[in-house]
């Protein structure tokens, strides 16, 4: 009886070894044509470098072994972008104080700014901002309440932080409020908490640059 619980328990786990692998096969080849269809160029291998040539961005500075892969990159809607699948490892113990390590896996999507600006961030308020504002990370006000409720705005410069978040920007931050935001040096960026659909890729690249689009132009003239 205890030699068929083994031979179950390897026959289950060579099977989702295979169901991974296929289902992985699956996403890389939607990818593909997505690439395709959109003009992009595409690649699967996973990229240790994009990782640390960006880990100034905090989503991307999280934890070891960063790497992003399946990289989705080249001119959009007359912008430059990347988009790709990421993964960071965070490790921990277990009662008995055996080391386990936990795996992340997110979408992430980047366009690429004419000029350098200071960090901003921008997401859902919600514990982690509250836990992060008793450690000295101050969120910042703004005039729409509603706003200032739902959203944690943290920045190195005030003044860029209500330059960005002017009136039409707010508006459509709260109409599309599972954006997570981030802006510093070259680059903006939008972040996920999960790998998205590649069906979902789409809607998300527009909405990235209706972001840039909603910038004021006179922060790229300024110079």
């Amino acid at each position: 009886m205890e030699g068929l619980v083994v031979i179950l328990f390897i026959g289950a786990f060579i099977g989702l070894a295979v169901l991974g692998f296929i289902m992985e096969k699956k996403r890389r080849e939607a990818f593909a044509l997505l690439a395709a269809q959109l003009g992009l160029q595409y690649t699967q291998e996973k990229d240790w470098n994009l990782a640390n040539r960006y880990s100034f961005l905090d989503k991307l500075a999280q934890g070891s072994n960063r790497y992003a892969y399946n990289i989705l990159s080249g001119k959009y809607q007359g912008q430059e972008v990347k988009v790709f699948d990421y993964h960071y490892e965070t490790h921990s113990r277990d009662s008995k104080g055996r080391r386990k390590t936990h795996h992340h896996h997110f979408s992430f999507f980047m366009l690429m700014l004419e000029r350098q600006f200071p960090e901003v961030t921008i997401g859902p308020e919600g514990i982690f901002s509250k836990i992060a504002q008793a450690f000295g990370y101050d969120d910042i006000d703004f005039e729409s309440h509603e706003f200032s409720r739902r959203f944690c705005v943290r920045a190195a410069d005030k003044k860029f932080a209500y330059d960005f978040c002017h009136t039409r920007m707010m508006e459509y931050l709260l109409a599309n409020p599972d954006l997570m935001v981030e802006i510093e040096g070259l680059v903006l960026a939008v972040a996920f908490s999960r790998c998205l659909a590649p069906e979902q890729i789409p809607g998300n690249l527009d909405r990235l640059v209706t972001l840039r689009t909603l910038m004021p132009e006179y922060l790229f003239n300024n110079r």
